[in-house]
């Protein structure tokens, strides 16, 4: 029995023994599974951090480009910013340099126009043309009623020389030059007057240019000038109407050739058939037209003008000189007589005088020129 229990308790444990066995090669199939996966996984791993190692390389390779790009970008930027700063630099200095040339040209045109207006000023001629008493001895008749020729007049106008003479002066001629001449080496003359001695100063005069010119003039003798022409109708029937109005023979008018009318500034020219109308309307300086209403407008001759052989002279006198720095005396006849007599002794170098004029010494004005050239 107890044989029997042995035997059964060592089956027992050969059974036991061989399930552990089977127990310990299933967990030995476990771990070398597990393992297996681990040695997967670790060789993923290192797959993975070569691969990100090799990426970060790359990584850090791209990024020093871009820094060496973004370096060599930085560089050209300031050069570039030096190239700018330095161009606008250049051009401030150039638009200062227009600047200034600009304001000497604008300073040399002032200039010139300042002294184009003083010689404009000096060439200026005022003139008034007297009127001139013709006698008719007889009729002339024209040739042809169609002569339309011009009538043309040439006018000689010639400036007599004139000098400024100023508060305190006074002009003197001698008959001879040489006296004029002695005078002048004289820097200073002492002149008695009454109780007092005047010191003048004898200076030689300087002459203002003096023009001579020719006007060449033409007067149309079948045109007229119209103005003053009120805007109140179309061109073309204004036209009609000043045509029908310069065409009666009742207002002094005559057969019209041609009607030129300029809206705009209200001013038109009629061109006669004959000569002699306009000539005639031209004089009277009115003229009565029939628009919507009856309307005085002005009329006028037409004329052309040239300017020709324009002369510019200019000279010093030789035998006449300026006397200055007069002293201002209540009685200018007796200063005038005092230094007639002074400058006629030849102990004062002087001699025979043609002619003396002396102003009023406070009023600057202009007197004729002595005939002296």
């Amino acid at each position: 029995m107890h044989s029997t229990r042995r035997i059964h308790d060592k089956m027992h444990l050969g059974l036991e023994e061989d399930g552990d066995f089977e127990e310990a090669k299933k967990e030995l199939e476990t771990w070398k599974a597990k393992t297996e996966k681990a040695d997967d996984a670790k060789s993923r791993l290192i797959v993975e951090k070569l691969e990100e190692d090799e990426a970060k390389e790359k990584a850090k390779q791209e990024m020093m480009a871009l820094v060496q790009k973004q370096e060599e970008c930085r560089k050209e930027f300031s050069q570039s910013l030096i190239a700018v700063k330095d161009k606008i630099q250049e051009l401030a200095n150039h638009k200062q340099h227009l600047l200034d040339k600009l304001k000497r040209c604008q300073a040399e045109l002032d200039d010139k126009r300042a002294e184009s207006t003083k010689l404009m000023q000096k060439f200026k001629i005022f003139a008034q043309i007297p009127d001139t008493e013709v006698k008719f001895s007889t009729q002339h008749k024209e040739e042809s009623d169609d002569d339309g020729q011009p009538i043309r007049g040439v006018f000689t106008i010639t400036q007599k020389a004139s000098v400024l003479l100023q508060g305190g002066q006074a002009l003197i001629t001698f008959e001879e030059e040489k006296v004029a001449s002695q005078i002048l080496k004289i820097a200073k003359c002492s002149v008695s007057c009454d109780n007092m001695c005047l010191d003048v100063k004898p200076r030689r005069i300087t002459m203002d240019p003096a023009v001579k010119f020719e006007v060449h003039l033409d007067v149309s003798r079948k045109e007229l000038k119209v103005s003053n022409v009120p805007s109140s109708m179309p061109e073309v029937r204004m036209k009609d109407r000043l045509e029908l109005s310069f065409s009666k023979p009742s207002r002094g008018g005559g057969e019209v050739e041609r009607v030129d009318y300029d809206k705009n500034t209200g001013t038109g020219q009629i061109t006669f058939l004959h000569p002699g109308v306009a000539q005639s309307l031209g004089q009277q300086g009115r003229y009565r037209v029939d628009l919507d209403s009856e309307v005085n407008v002005q009329v006028g001759p037409i004329y052309k003008y040239q300017l020709r052989k324009f002369q510019t002279y200019c000279g010093t006198p030789k035998r006449t000189i300026l006397l200055d720095d007069i002293k201002d005396i209540e009685d200018v006849e007796d200063l005038q007589d005092h230094l007639e007599i002074h400058f006629q002794k030849p102990s004062n170098c002087g001699g025979s005088v043609r002619g003396f004029c002396c102003g009023t010494l406070s009023v600057d004005h202009i007197p004729h020129y002595f005939a002296d050239r």
